[in-house]
C-alpha cells in the first residue's frame, strides 16, 4: 500500500506540473495552524474500554500540537485545483490518570504519559470550488516519521515528581499513509482559513500488532503569494 501511495503522488505531481504552462497563475503559499491528535482503532477502543473500570481515573485525551510548512496551488480547469504541499506536523495522543482511593485524594497524585511523534507530511490535494471562495479538499497524504518520544509526568501536592522523556522510535512506522480532507475559505488577498481531518489508513507500529492509528483534526490559516 505504501508504494502505491508514493506512486500517486509523483503521478499528481508530475501531471500537475504539466499544466503550470497553459494554466495561470499559479500561486504558492505558506500554512501553519493546530493539530487536536489522538490514536483510533480497535486497540484503542479496547483499551478504552479498560479505563472504564477505572472510573474515570484514567482517560485517553488529543494531543495538542501544530504543523507548518508551505504548499503550491496548480489551476488545472476553472474551480479545480491541484495542491502539493510540504509540512512538518506534531501528532501523538495523551494517556492522564490519578490515583482512584479516595484515601489519597489530599496528595492530588497525576500523571500523564504523552506520546510526541512529529512528521514531515506531503499532501497531495484536489481542491474544487464552490463559489465564491469557498473550496473543499481531498487526496493522500504520506508522512515521513522524524522522531517519536514519550514522555511521563507525575505530580503529588502540587510539585513535579516526575518528568521524564525518552525516543520511542524503534517499532513505529516509519511512513505513514493517510486520507485527508475537509473544507476552507480563500479571501481576494490570497489570506486563507481551513479545517480538515487526516484519516490513518496505515498502523503506527511496524509489525502492526496493534490496530492503531493517526488521526488529527487540524485548523489552519494560510497565505498564498
Amino acid at each position: 500500500m505504501k508504494k502505491i501511495f508514493l506512486l500517486l503522488v509523483v503521478v499528481m505531481a508530475v501531471a500537475a506540473t504539466q499544466v503550470v504552462a497553459q494554466q495561470q497563475p499559479v500561486r504558492v503559499g505558506i500554512r501553519a495552524g493546530l493539530n487536536m491528535a489522538n490514536w483510533q482503532g480497535e486497540s484503542v477502543e479496547s483499551i478504552n474500554n479498560l479505563f472504564e473500570f477505572a472510573d474515570g481515573a484514567i482517560k485517553q485525551e488529543m494531543r495538542e500540537g501544530f504543523h507548518a510548512g508551505g504548499f503550491i496551488s496548480i489551476p488545472v480547469a476553472p474551480g479545480f485545483e491541484i495542491e502539493p504541499g510540504l509540512l512538518y506536523s506534531q501528532k501523538g495522543t495523551r494517556v492522564v490518570g490519578t490515583l482512584p482511593w479516595k484515601e489519597t485524594e489530599f496528595l492530588n497524585v497525576k500523571a500523564t504519559i504523552t506520546n510526541k511523534a512529529e512528521y514531515l507530511e506531503l499532501p497531495v490535494l484536489a481542491k474544487i470550488y464552490v463559489g465564491e471562495g469557498f473550496n473543499l479538499f481531498a487526496g493522500p497524504q504520506v508522512s515521513y516519521l522524524l522522531s517519536n518520544k514519550i514522555q511521563a509526568r507525575a505530580g503529588a501536592l502540587g510539585f513535579n515528581v516526575l518528568n521524564r522523556e525518552w525516543d520511542m522510535k524503534s517499532g513505529m512506522r516509519e511512513f505513514d499513509v493517510a486520507l485527508t480532507g475537509g473544507l476552507g475559505y480563500r479571501f481576494s488577498s490570497g489570506l486563507s482559513i481551513s479545517a480538515g481531518y487526516d484519516y490513518g489508513l496505515t498502523t503506527v507500529d511496524s509489525n502492526r500488532r496493534f490496530e492503531t492509528y493517526n488521526g488529527v483534526i487540524k485548523g489552519s490559516v494560510g497565505f498564498s503569494f
